[in-house]
């Protein structure tokens, strides 16, 4: 029997493996770091607490309402600043123009042709904006197209009303440069060139078709408002288009006017965002919406808007889901600023919960398993040694596999273990030394019998 020359080193034992544990814990680590981030990234950090419209003219609607906004937005702490503008084109492409520094604005309808709007969102829909077409002249005008030849004031360049007009005459086959003339007027100047005789038309949108302005046309002898008899082919054509209808005796019971329903056409106006607006200032903004436009008027009816209504902006995901169950919980349960904080927190602790705390639990059983696989390892490679060892080697076969099971030993015994599995280790020694008296003593067997 081979005498063992030296004591081998015992292994280093240690209260628990780092390397182990770093390898057992650190993916779970990792990937809750990874889930935070993503969820900062797919949440968005706290809301700005100042946000800036861009509305309209001094006094006009769009400049009034975003006056209301602000009041309503500072119950919340939230500040809105209000940017002046020349009207819906601008604020469009103020909206579209990453150089200025605005989040939200009102556009009208029908100004988005040439214009890509891939990064503006609509969070709805908040009110009309008829179209009035006043003319002069006994008989009654049906169609737009008996317009040709005559003189029209279309609105300011850069208005609205002025897009509009150009729009809807082209598709009756009338343009600039031809026979009939365009002038660029608006509001009281189309209002009094038309009283005047100095046009026979004149287009009316938004601020230029203010109540005491139509009263002033309908109550004028020779003036006339179109009554829009295509008015249900025009929203068809025209998606942005709404037909309006505006009620007999809407303006004087006594006199009757108008004597009739008139059907109209317009535009709705929409609450236009850039699509990185904060999910919470967005609630916020339709929450403003509603309490606004939410009643009944002239040209609408109780509860219509704000509305989700589609047309040249799509919905944002914010919107669509406000519209459809209303302000997240923290926000209609909580101060503005303290579900601010609690939604930042959540980002942090909904991870933590669903991934780290249920993965901690099978730390342990990972980390075991590691340690164990290491001692299991080495009895699968002594249990095919032992088994060359009693296949009756030849001589040379026998001493190094006898020399393989000493370096079975000394790897086992540089083994760093855990205390906990000392009990393990020395178990495999003694497995170790079981194999060699074996291989000794069947070594001896095969002498005698040889003898």
């Amino acid at each position: 029997m081979r005498k063992i020359a030296s004591i081998r080193p015992v292994a280093r034992f240690v209260g628990i493996s780092l390397r182990d544990l770093t390898v057992t814990a650190g993916p779970l680590i990792l990937l809750t770091i990874v889930a935070i981030a993503a969820a900062y990234w797919i949440m968005r950090p706290a809301p700005p607490d100042t946000i800036t419209i861009t509305s309209g003219p001094a006094g006009s609607t769009f400049q009034l309402t975003a006056e209301k906004y602000r009041k309503i937005l500072a119950r919340n702490g939230v500040k809105l600043r209000i940017l002046p503008s020349e009207g819906s084109l601008e604020n469009l492409k103020r909206l579209n123009d990453p150089k200025y520094r605005v989040d939200v604005g009102f556009v009208q309808g029908g100004l988005t042709a040439g214009v890509t709007v891939d990064k503006l969102v609509s969070l709805g829909s908040v009110f009309h904006e008829p179209l009035a077409l006043f003319y002069r002249g006994e008989a009654p005008v049906t169609w737009l197209s008996e317009l040709s030849g005559k003189r029209l004031a279309i609105g300011p360049e850069g208005s609205g009303t002025h897009a509009l007009a150009l729009i809807l005459l082209k598709a009756n086959g009338i343009e600039p440069g031809g026979a009939t003339e365009l002038l660029n007027l608006g509001g009281e100047d189309a209002a009094q060139a038309l009283i005047g005789n100095k046009v026979d038309a004149a287009f009316l949108m938004g601020d230029s078709a203010t109540p005491p302005i139509m009263r002033t046309l309908l109550w004028t002898p020779g003036i006339r408002l179109l009554n829009f008899a295509q008015a249900d082919a025009y929203a068809r054509r025209f998606p942005y288009l709404s037909k309006l209808d505006l009620p007999m005796g809407a303006f004087d019971f006594g006199k009757n006017i108008p004597p009739q329903d008139i059907h109209l056409i317009g535009p709705t106006v929409e609450l236009v965002a850039r699509d990185n607006l904060h999910p919470a200032l967005s609630d916020m903004l339709i929450e403003a919406a509603r309490e606004v436009h939410s009643g009944a008027k002239l040209l609408q009816n109780a509860g219509e808007f704000p509305a989700p209504l589609e047309h040249e902006y799509r919905i944002s995901d914010d919107a669509r889901r406000y519209y459809t169950s209303g302000k997240s919980f923290l926000y209609r349960n909580l101060p503005f600023w303290l579900a601010s904080l609690v939604d930042r927190l959540l980002v942090v602790v909904v991870p933590i919960i669903v991934l780290l705390i249920p993965g901690l639990k099978l730390v342990p059983s990972i980390y075991s398993w590691r340690i164990r696989s290491r001692i299991y390892r080495w009895y699968g490679i002594l249990i095919t040694l032992e088994r060359n060892m009693l296949a009756q080697p030849e001589p040379a076969e026998r001493k190094e596999l006898l020399k393989r099971l000493d370096d079975i030993e000394a790897e086992v015994n540089k083994m760093k273990m855990p205390l906990a599995y000392a009990e393990q280790f020395y178990v495999l020694r003694d497995h170790i030394s079981f194999v060699r008296n074996r291989y000794a003593n069947s070594k001896m067997e095969a002498e005698h019998d040889s003898a």
